[in-house]
């Protein structure tokens, strides 16, 4: 059974020191993102919960998604969340040439067609230092995260992914559903409900700046 790390350790993130995998917040804060969409099962869903509790998020999409479903992106946007890329391929960095992975995250970019915001997070949380060396200069910003709810394994029920959220998730930190197919059995379960937990405890969730 493949065990996958749940929040990231501390040596990792020094070890990547250019890379955001929290953000300091005076407030009680949860940044919720949502990887892989847009995906017409599930993303209209994600955004009515978020909505009920008054939640913005960042979704960081993948182009080809995008191109398939124009008007789920649009409503993305409309509902006032912020917009990531996430490569129009899925890629995995470390199987991908540098040349071609650049070139599939700037295609992607140019369809999110956002301003001034230039937000990446990698497909499987890898790729190559070059690639990401490229990307900072080119003037992203390489989004990983504090806690993963491990939304897409088929072997985490619904409660474990909840609790791997409310049993490590603290303010500021950067927090990992997935609005796909996959997911969608564990985050229909588990965001409402971490919605409502933190909601009660008077954290704010927001998009990141």
């Amino acid at each position: 059974m493949n065990f996958t790390p749940v929040t990231v350790p501390k040596v990792v993130k020094k070890m990547f020191p250019n890379y955001i995998w929290n953000i300091d917040s005076k407030e009680k804060t949860l940044y919720l993102t949502f990887d892989d969409g847009p995906t017409p099962e599930i993303t209209d869903w994600v955004l009515e919960c978020l909505k009920k509790y008054n939640a913005k998020a960042t979704f960081f999409c993948i182009g080809k998604n995008i191109e398939q479903q124009p008007d789920i992106y649009q409503n993305i946007i409309k509902n006032g969340h912020a917009i990531g890329n996430h490569t129009f391929n899925h890629l995995k960095g470390w199987k991908t040439t540098i040349d071609s992975y650049l070139i599939d995250v700037i295609q992607t970019q140019d369809i999110l067609n956002i301003q001034n915001q230039k937000l990446f997070r990698p497909p499987y949380g890898r790729m190559k230092p070059k690639q990401a060396k490229l990307l900072i200069d080119e003037g992203f910003q390489i989004v990983m995260w504090s806690v993963l709810s491990v939304d897409w394994a088929k072997n985490v029920s619904e409660i474990q992914c909840y609790k791997n959220i409310v049993d490590n998730a603290i303010s500021g930190d950067i927090v990992v559903f997935h609005d796909s197919v996959k997911a969608s059995r564990n985050l229909q379960y588990t965001l409402p409900k971490v919605l409502e937990y933190y909601g009660n405890l008077g954290y704010n969730f927001k998009s990141i700046p």
